[in-house]
């Protein structure tokens, strides 16, 4: 039987050639509607790393392949759109066959204040470490890593009171229990921001864990930004209805800043995250299945990125992080391209 990867790849080297094609014969016909409608752009994106660490004054190293990445995105009519994601570096399995597709959605943009979208997409979770593609994390907190799944077949609600604010309503599977269960997640998600200055995501998540019980999750995802330098802050709050402190007792702090100097960004991110020990049932069972009652994670880096080009096309990292529940030193020294495959000239 032919690898599925290998027949994706061949498409993706003659689909390019045929595309233009099309392009040219309904460019032929001005009036043609389907002129506008098609695939827009189609490109990869990887990311290596050679891996360093030392744990207990023994050092150890590898090459690794970080991610592969296809994408793909266009419209099949009139405010219409869709758009593809699969990671050729993933595993799946009977069980979940979408397990390596991140993006597999259709956008329906109704009004210019009302979207509606289906298929396997972000679940929305506030903040900005969650919020980032996966390729430009070097590393994450523990809440982060520890989540079920990051992507879902499912369907959202956007509304868009001005241009550049959206508030959206999505129902999905939750984040915290397998693909398979029948455990969702409720989230109202907002994009927008105070200013210029101020970007925000915010989001309130209700979601069902493995044993049905509910959860709400306040994410506070704050950018700050001035000429060539940013801030993330992200404030993210977890209680269950039968914790005796719904506040602070179980939480993560995130903060990311980076400089920007000419090619060159300079980086740095820490992160704290605790669940009080008290937050358990009376079974004894951590209402928190993400980060346990009774446990703290406390990590830290920082690095430089060099972009030789000026711009995504290729990025060089090297960065230096450490957690206190692996107490491992890590080391990265890696690179990042991106290659355009097909782009529809408008």
């Amino acid at each position: 039987m032919t690898n599925p990867k290998f027949f994706l790849i061949a498409v993706c080297i003659i689909l390019p050639g045929l595309l233009n094609l099309s392009s040219a014969r309904a460019d032929d016909n001005p009036g043609s509607r389907r002129a506008r409608h098609g695939v827009e752009a189609i490109w990869v994106d990887t990311r290596m790393t050679f891996h360093q660490q030392t744990e207990a004054g023994e050092y150890d190293s590898h090459f690794q392949g970080d991610y592969f990445n296809f994408h793909v995105k266009g419209s099949i009519a009139d405010n219409l759109s869709f758009r593809i994601r699969q990671r050729f570096n993933k595993g799946i399995d009977q069980a979940n066959p979408f397990n390596a597709t991140d993006f597999l959605y259709l956008r329906w943009q109704a009004t210019p204040k009302w979207s509606f979208t289906a298929g396997k997409q972000a679940i929305l979770i506030g903040g900005y470490e969650i919020d980032s593609a996966p390729i430009d994390v070097y590393y994450y907190g523990a809440f982060s890593n520890r989540l079920n799944q990051y992507y879902a077949f499912g369907a959202s609600v956007g509304y868009s009171p001005v241009p550049g604010q959206e508030i959206s309503f999505q129902f999905v599977p939750s984040p915290i229990s397998p693909s398979t269960q029948n455990r969702y997640s409720y989230n109202i998600y907002w994009n927008g921001g105070f200013a210029s200055w101020w970007r925000t995501i915010w989001s309130t998540n209700l979601v069902e864990d493995i044993y049905g019980r509910k959860m709400n999750w306040l994410v506070l995802g704050n950018k700050f930004n001035a000429n060539n330098f940013f801030v993330d802050i992200d404030l993210i709050n977890r209680a269950s209805a039968n914790q005796k402190q719904l506040l602070f007792s179980d939480f993560s702090f995130i903060c990311k800043a980076i400089w920007t100097v000419g090619k060159w960004n300079l980086c740095t991110k820490v992160g704290y995250e605790s669940n009080s020990a008290e937050n358990v049932d009376s079974q004894g069972l951590s209402y928190d299945l993400v980060l346990p009652a009774g446990h703290d994670y406390l990590y830290g880096g920082a690095g430089v990125e060099f972009f030789p080009f000026g711009d995504e096309r290729l990025r060089l990292h090297a960065v230096l992080f450490r957690d206190n529940h692996d107490r491992v030193n890590n080391f990265d020294i890696g690179m990042t391209w991106r290659f355009t495959i097909y782009e529809k000239r408008f």
